[in-house]
């Protein structure tokens, strides 16, 4: 595999294999914009229990008889916001919760998939536990000693929370000269990649251009004979090899 070099200790970006075979990297949230999108959240459900108040004391249940009934409507909606505020934020926005919405951050599963119903309800009952013994002292300390700043609960869901990039999306690779007619009937019909196979060439062709044309000729060769020799193939040319099995990757016959 080709990298742009290696990363640093304290680097926060994971790769993902999904189930595609697609490899992509994202940039994992920490403890910090964590915190402070609880505290958001926090908020969030305090500003809901005081409406909730607000709209017990206007109707009056909270006088003679009828109290009873305003502490028990106060006692649910306390119960709602504590135990299915997450839940309900995390399916009904994707990922998300008001908090994490507002730093930019998303909950989603090992493979990189949104989340279900159940692994927000598993992350979520557990969010007891990480509170333990006070002030989320369990969770924080769980989440620190965890590569991926997992706490309890997102171990236990198969979950994590990424930092999602505003950066563009890389646009697709053209091929310079463009392929033509001849090369192309000289490949296979489909071409499969591993998914280390197609980074390495996609990195390749993205960095060709700032690379000299003896570096270039001398990366491509660490890859091109391998291909070669499995597609039963010839070339002249290891970069233009590449580069057309790219192609023919991305662009199957008659896809």
């Amino acid at each position: 595999m080709i990298a742009d070099g290696p990363r640093a200790p304290l680097d926060t970006v994971t790769d993902i294999d999904t189930p595609e075979r697609t490899r992509f990297s994202c940039r994992l949230a920490g403890p910090g914009p964590r915190a402070l999108a609880y505290l958001i959240d926090c908020a969030v459900r305090a500003a809901g229990l005081a409406m909730l108040a607000a709209i017990v004391l206007g109707m009056g249940v909270n006088r003679g008889r009828l109290s009873g009934v305003g502490t028990g409507l106060a006692l649910v909606g306390l119960f709602a916001l504590e135990w299915c505020y997450y839940v309900a934020c995390e399916l009904w926005m994707h990922g998300q919760s008001f908090g994490k919405r507002a730093l930019g951050l998303r909950v989603v599963c090992n493979d990189g998939l949104p989340i279900g119903l159940r692994e927000s309800v598993l992350r979520n009952l557990l969010r007891a536990a990480d509170f333990l013994p006070s002030w989320h002292v369990l969770g924080g300390l769980v989440m620190s000693l965890d590569p991926q700043f997992r706490r309890l609960g997102d171990l236990v869901a198969g979950t994590f929370v990424i930092a999602e990039s505003s950066e563009a999306i890389l646009p697709a690779i053209a091929i310079s000269p463009a392929a033509t007619l001849e090369e192309l009937r000289a490949l296979p019909a489909r071409v499969a990649f591993s998914a280390g196979e197609l980074d390495a060439i996609d990195h390749l062709m993205r960095r060709k251009h700032s690379l000299s044309r003896p570096r270039e000729q001398e990366l491509a060769a660490l890859l091109a004979p391998r291909l070669a020799q499995r597609l039963n193939l010839t070339y002249a040319d290891p970069v233009r090899f590449l580069a057309l099995l790219y192609h023919r990757a991305t662009h199957p016959r008659g896809a």
